[in-house]
């Protein structure tokens, strides 16, 4: 075949090539970029998956627990609970007058409307209801939530034990440097305020947070609060449009959306093993 008759041919088909090899790449990037949010919390081998909105309210949940110096089984029962009644949306409806993330009633006693649809002050209150259970601590999960809820579907709260087990393992620090959460978002607005990060920590974790710039140091009391602190401020990224959290020398990002032990911050969360490092967008 004549040279000039082959280039002619090689032309259309290596633009066939790059259409082909673009179009690919579209197809992952769109994959990528068009999927929906999650947050991914693995642990004993079992797997849970929220949106972020369902990742912030039981990383609060899990929060109050912690600061209150309760056990982890007590967020466990909490969280447990908040799936079956709302599937941990702070709903502003249910049946009857119930509402919020664990659907109290106001006409129960509960508190007002404003006050059970805040995920703090409903938190607290059913931490306050449960605390006051006999053998809360070492009963069965369903029994001791539906002394705490009388709901008409008492059996239901041992549907999501396993759920409330893992989530509570990882959002109240136990797993550690063992810890699997990922969180893959969109992008940021390039509208998150560190002073408020801290703000939020400071009554959800009864932390305290120096904010400076974009940046925000958060000092927990010990190595394994530090981890509920950190998976604190991933499962809030959305909302708050955090772009990293790092601790113990691991460091999550928006960008990727997991972990990796490449921690670059001028060594403020690798010297101290209590020390979180938030950045806001």
């Amino acid at each position: 075949m004549p040279r000039s008759v082959a280039a002619r041919l090689l032309v259309p088909a290596l633009a066939v090539g790059l259409t082909a090899t673009g179009a690919v790449l579209g197809t992952r990037w769109a994959a990528t970029e068009l999927a929906p949010a999650r947050c991914t919390f693995v642990a004993a081998d079992r797997e849970v998956r929220l949106t972020p909105e369902q990742a912030a309210n039981a990383a609060t949940i899990a929060a109050v627990a912690v600061q209150r110096d309760l056990p982890p089984r007590a967020a466990s029962i909490a969280l447990a609970t908040a799936i079956q009644e709302s599937k941990l949306r702070n709903l502003r409806y249910g049946d009857a007058d119930s509402q919020g993330l664990f659907q109290q009633r106001p006409s129960q006693g509960w508190g007002t409307v404003e006050q059970v649809t805040d995920p703090v002050y409903s938190s607290n209150a059913f931490y306050d209801a449960l605390v006051q259970v006999s053998g809360w601590d070492q009963g069965v999960v369903t029994e001791v939530a539906q002394e705490v809820q009388r709901s008409a579907f008492p059996d239901a709260y041992a549907d999501h034990e396993w759920e409330g087990r893992v989530l509570a393992s990882i959002l109240t620090g136990q797993e550690g440097s063992a810890t699997r959460l990922d969180c893959r978002l969109g992008r940021g607005a390039g509208t998150g305020s560190a002073q408020g990060v801290a703000d939020k920590a400071a009554t959800q974790l009864g932390v305290d947070g120096r904010a400076d710039g974009r940046l925000l140091l958060l000092e927990a009391r010990d190595p394994a609060r530090a981890w509920a602190v950190a998976t604190w401020a991933v499962s809030h990224a959305e909302a708050e449009d955090v772009v990293r959290v790092q601790v113990q020398g691991r460091t999550w990002t928006r960008s990727s959306g997991t972990w990796s032990s490449d921690a670059d911050d001028d060594g403020a969360a690798t010297s101290s093993p209590t020390t979180v490092v938030v950045e806001v967008g």
